[in-house]
Protein backbone atom coordinates (compact mmCIF):
# COMPACT_ATOMS: atom_id res chain seq x y z
CA UNK A 1 0.00 0.00 0.00
CA UNK A 2 1.04 3.28 -0.98
CA UNK A 3 0.78 5.37 2.02
CA UNK A 4 1.21 8.97 0.89
CA UNK A 5 -1.62 7.62 -2.00
CA UNK A 6 -4.06 7.64 0.31
CA UNK A 7 -3.29 10.87 1.99
CA UNK A 8 -6.51 12.95 2.41
CA UNK A 9 -5.49 15.12 0.02
CA UNK A 10 -5.05 12.47 -2.71
CA UNK A 11 -8.04 10.88 -2.30
CA UNK A 12 -10.26 13.91 -2.30
CA UNK A 13 -8.85 14.97 -5.17
CA UNK A 14 -9.52 11.45 -7.42
CA UNK A 15 -13.06 11.77 -5.77
CA UNK A 16 -13.31 15.56 -6.74
CA UNK A 17 -12.69 13.79 -10.05
CA UNK A 18 -15.47 10.74 -10.00
CA UNK A 19 -18.17 13.51 -8.82
CA UNK A 20 -17.47 15.31 -11.80
CA UNK A 21 -17.78 11.92 -13.90
CA UNK A 22 -20.30 11.05 -12.23
CA UNK A 23 -22.57 13.91 -12.95
CA UNK A 24 -21.83 13.56 -16.00
CA UNK A 25 -22.74 9.71 -16.51
CA UNK A 26 -26.29 10.70 -15.01
CA UNK A 27 -27.05 13.25 -17.00
CA UNK A 28 -26.24 10.89 -19.92
CA UNK A 29 -28.09 8.00 -18.59
CA UNK A 30 -31.15 10.37 -18.42
CA UNK A 31 -31.00 11.82 -21.69
CA UNK A 32 -30.53 8.30 -23.05
CA UNK A 33 -27.51 10.04 -25.34
CA UNK A 34 -25.23 7.21 -26.44
CA UNK A 35 -22.47 8.88 -24.02
CA UNK A 36 -22.79 7.05 -20.82
CA UNK A 37 -20.92 4.13 -22.34
CA UNK A 38 -17.81 6.65 -23.14
CA UNK A 39 -17.85 8.29 -19.82
CA UNK A 40 -18.41 4.99 -17.77
CA UNK A 41 -14.83 3.79 -19.49
CA UNK A 42 -13.39 7.41 -18.94
CA UNK A 43 -14.10 6.78 -15.24
CA UNK A 44 -13.21 3.18 -14.92
CA UNK A 45 -9.76 4.31 -15.95
CA UNK A 46 -10.24 6.61 -13.10
CA UNK A 47 -11.15 3.92 -10.72
CA UNK A 48 -8.43 1.71 -11.91
CA UNK A 49 -5.25 4.49 -11.67
CA UNK A 50 -6.36 5.14 -8.25
CA UNK A 51 -6.33 1.89 -7.33
CA UNK A 52 -3.33 1.19 -9.38
CA UNK A 53 -1.91 4.25 -7.29
CA UNK A 54 -3.09 3.71 -4.08
CA UNK A 55 -2.31 -0.12 -3.89
CA UNK A 56 -4.90 -3.20 -4.46
CA UNK A 57 -5.63 -3.19 -0.27
CA UNK A 58 -7.68 -0.08 -1.22
CA UNK A 59 -10.28 -2.35 -3.17
CA UNK A 60 -13.38 -2.98 -1.41
CA UNK A 61 -14.98 -6.38 -1.37
CA UNK A 62 -15.01 -8.32 -4.31
CA UNK A 63 -13.76 -5.44 -5.93
CA UNK A 64 -12.13 -7.25 -9.02
CA UNK A 65 -14.92 -9.32 -9.78
CA UNK A 66 -17.13 -6.00 -9.33
CA UNK A 67 -14.92 -4.28 -11.37
CA UNK A 68 -15.09 -6.93 -14.61
CA UNK A 69 -18.70 -6.82 -14.71
CA UNK A 70 -18.54 -3.13 -15.24
CA UNK A 71 -15.93 -3.31 -18.07
CA UNK A 72 -17.93 -6.20 -19.36
CA UNK A 73 -20.98 -3.72 -20.16
CA UNK A 74 -19.84 -0.34 -19.88
CA UNK A 75 -22.91 1.34 -20.85
CA UNK A 76 -25.48 -0.10 -18.66
CA UNK A 77 -27.49 1.86 -16.09
CA UNK A 78 -26.20 -1.36 -13.26
CA UNK A 79 -22.92 -0.63 -14.36
CA UNK A 80 -23.16 3.00 -13.34
CA UNK A 81 -24.41 2.00 -10.15
CA UNK A 82 -21.67 -0.39 -9.28
CA UNK A 83 -19.08 1.97 -9.91
CA UNK A 84 -20.74 4.34 -8.01
CA UNK A 85 -20.67 2.08 -5.28
CA UNK A 86 -16.93 0.95 -5.99
CA UNK A 87 -15.97 4.63 -5.44
CA UNK A 88 -17.93 5.28 -2.10
CA UNK A 89 -16.12 1.84 -0.82
CA UNK A 90 -12.99 2.91 -2.04
CA UNK A 91 -13.18 6.17 0.04
CA UNK A 92 -14.06 4.63 3.13
CA UNK A 93 -11.43 1.59 2.51
CA UNK A 94 -9.12 4.01 2.31
CA UNK A 95 -10.05 6.20 5.49
CA UNK A 96 -9.63 2.95 7.46
CA UNK A 97 -6.65 2.59 6.22
CA UNK A 98 -5.21 6.27 7.00
CA UNK A 99 -6.01 5.62 10.46
CA UNK A 100 -4.56 2.35 10.93
CA UNK A 101 -1.18 3.70 9.47
CA UNK A 102 -1.41 6.36 11.74
CA UNK A 103 -2.36 4.44 14.83
CA UNK A 104 0.21 1.95 14.03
Amino acid sequence: MNVEAIAKEKIDAWFAEWTVLEAKIHAAHDARNGEAKGLMEEAVVLFDRLVQEAGDEVLPINGIDRLAFIQAKPGQYACYRQLDELFKETKKRTARLRLQVTKG
